[in-house]
């Protein structure tokens, strides 16, 4: 089993032990041991992956060490119980879901690699489960579940409670994020999944609106206690059952925290009785899942006929990259969910704002910082593909046209859809006034994010796998996704910030009301000037660093 998916450091599992002599290893320290070796690997030869992995660790440190004090403090709170238990299964909920649509982490974890070995399903069932426990996620979750149990442990037979209740917390959330992605592996790799990749994206963002505005109302109908109903019934489902267990056996009610300690041992044997068995049906049953039928001739001359509106493009390198783009967002599958998901919360956020009364004009922002995301790792979106990309680049001047026109590609859905979405929330809330500001800022917010993209995609390009619907990162550069993700928005806000200073002068000044039309031209030169100067700036480092770019998205 090849491990050379985690980085520059490269290994195999016959190297640490050989594969005949399986049954004479034991597998959990050997899986473990290649898990270690998986994370060393991935971090040798690149001081800037180290320096990123060792960022997300203290983040992930720091975070989960102050959400664990956060949670304590809550020790003695009347509605302590009522927090804790709805995080267990919120928690639960995140690790089920959360691997389907964000990468797991290394090979070691994927099921469909293991086929071909002479494993039997349930030491192997025991081995991936203790390989799992080792990462940053499972550390958070730690972090988590300590500080529940402390919030509502009570007394000696609580402090028993507490200590038997972490573990079972963190194995079932482990147990459970397995077993679906080992029933679900044909699925993500087949056209079914990847179509399922889409949907997946619309319901995370219809879900997290539905999240927010029930937030809302909850707390302007009279707080956690509206939750209380709630909590009395999810506490009897696992692993929420683990919390509701130390409540109860801090609170004297013994025989209720027994009734739940045999919930959430049986909803653990569950989850690894039906993990086994899906990987055992993984391990003996023919993948048909990559048979497809071939395109009728028809659809292939119709679909190309579907692209005739692009012919106002100019000829040359241009045009053919921008219509390349455009031809990505709409056949590959991962290029397409991304799109879909930022056009639809991107327009789902300030309009359902406006529908409840509480938005404004200028969360139409959101949806052009939503979309301008896009515009980050260019080149890791072709994948391997991208050495014909790079046969082309012989200089910055090659390096500018090629970035020039994936930034025009984003550009011509980018603009209307700010003019769309902004008019839409003006209409909403009857505050045409505001429109002009809210446009030009929305364009200055979509110039900086062509400013950052680009010297993102310079700096921090990584790999999107071909091999899972659901895969969006390669094993090892996770956190150079994050990193250019989240610092590139940072640095967007600041690049917008002059235009932010001026809507709000304006905004704020009876005697600069009148002249808010302004603001429109001004964010639109903004904007231009911004991704001009991004696209310039990225350029040299493009054709600078093209052997590192290539080798960097080719990983997957």
């Amino acid at each position: 089993m090849s491990a050379t998916g985690t980085g520059t450091g490269t290994g195999t599992l016959a190297a640490t032990a050989p594969v005949s002599s399986a049954a004479e290893v034991p597998l959990t320290g050997l899986f473990v041991r290649l898990k270690l070796s998986l994370l060393r690997n991935g971090l040798r030869g690149s001081s800037k992956r180290k320096a990123v992995w060792i960022s997300n660790l203290v983040f992930c440190v720091v975070v989960g060490f102050f959400a664990t004090l956060g949670l304590s403090f809550l020790h003695g709170h009347r509605h302590a119980a009522t927090v804790v238990v709805l995080l267990a299964a919120l928690m639960a909920l995140a690790w089920a879901v959360m691997p389907l649509f964000f990468p797991s982490g290394d090979e070691t974890l994927d099921p469909s690699r293991l086929v071909m070995l002479p494993l039997r399903p349930r030491p192997l069932v025991r081995a991936l489960l203790a390989s799992s426990l080792v990462g940053i996620g499972p550390l958070f979750s730690l972090c988590l579940a300590v500080g529940s149990v402390v919030a509502v442990a009570r007394g000696a037979a609580g402090a028993v409670a507490a200590v038997a209740a972490v573990p079972l917390l963190l194995l079932v959330f482990v147990a459970l994020a397995r077993a679906v992605a080992t029933a679900n592996v044909r699925l993500l790799s087949s056209r079914r999944g990847r179509d399922l990749a889409l949907l997946s994206g619309l319901l995370i963002a219809v879900g997290a609106q539905a999240v927010n505005f029930g937030s809302q109302r909850l707390f302007q109908a009279g707080g956690l206690t509206q939750l209380e109903p709630v909590e009395a019934v999810v506490r009897w489902l696992p692993p929420a059952t683990a919390v509701g267990m130390v409540d109860s056996a801090g609170r004297g009610a013994y025989g209720t925290a027994a009734a739940q300690l045999a919930l959430t041992l049986a909803a653990l044997a569950g989850l690894l009785w039906f993990w086994e068995r899906s990987l055992t049906k993984l391990m003996v049953t023919p993948d048909g899942s990559t048979l497809a039928a071939a395109t009728p001739t028809k659809e292939r001359d119709g679909a190309a006929g579907v692209w005739s509106f692009l012919s106002f493009l100019p000829a040359g390198r241009t045009g053919a990259v921008v219509q390349r783009t455009l031809r990505y967002v709409v056949r590959d599958p991962k290029t397409k969910s991304a799109w879909v998901t930022a056009l639809a919360v991107g327009a789902i956020v300030p309009v359902f704002n406006a529908l409840q009364g509480t938005g404004s004009v200028y969360l139409a922002c959101f949806g052009a910082g939503m979309l301008g995301v896009q515009m980050y790792n260019q080149f890791g979106q072709d994948t391997s593909a991208f050495w014909m990309v790079a046969q082309t680049i012989s200089g910055p001047r090659d390096a500018y046209e090629e970035l020039r026109a994936r930034a025009a590609a984003l550009a011509l859905v980018a603009v209307p859809y700010s003019v769309l979405v902004t008019a839409v929330t003006a209409a909403l809330l009857g505050d045409w006034s505001g429109f002009p500001a809210a446009l030009g800022l929305s364009l200055a917010v979509v110039g900086a994010m062509l400013f950052t993209g680009a010297l993102a995609s310079a700096h921090l390009p990584y790999s999107i796998p071909t091999d899972g619907a659901f895969k969006n990162v390669a094993p090892g550069q996770g956190g150079l996704a994050w990193m250019g993700i989240f610092g590139g928005m940072f640095a967007s806000a600041l690049v917008s910030a002059p235009m932010i200073v001026v809507t709000v002068a304006f905004a704020t000044s009876d005697n600069l009301h009148g002249l808010r039309w302004t603001l429109l031209p001004a964010g639109l030169a903004w904007g231009a000037l911004s991704a001009w100067a991004g696209l310039r700036l990225a350029a040299p480092v493009v054709s600078r660093k093209l052997p590192e770019i290539l080798t960097a998205v080719s990983k997957g």
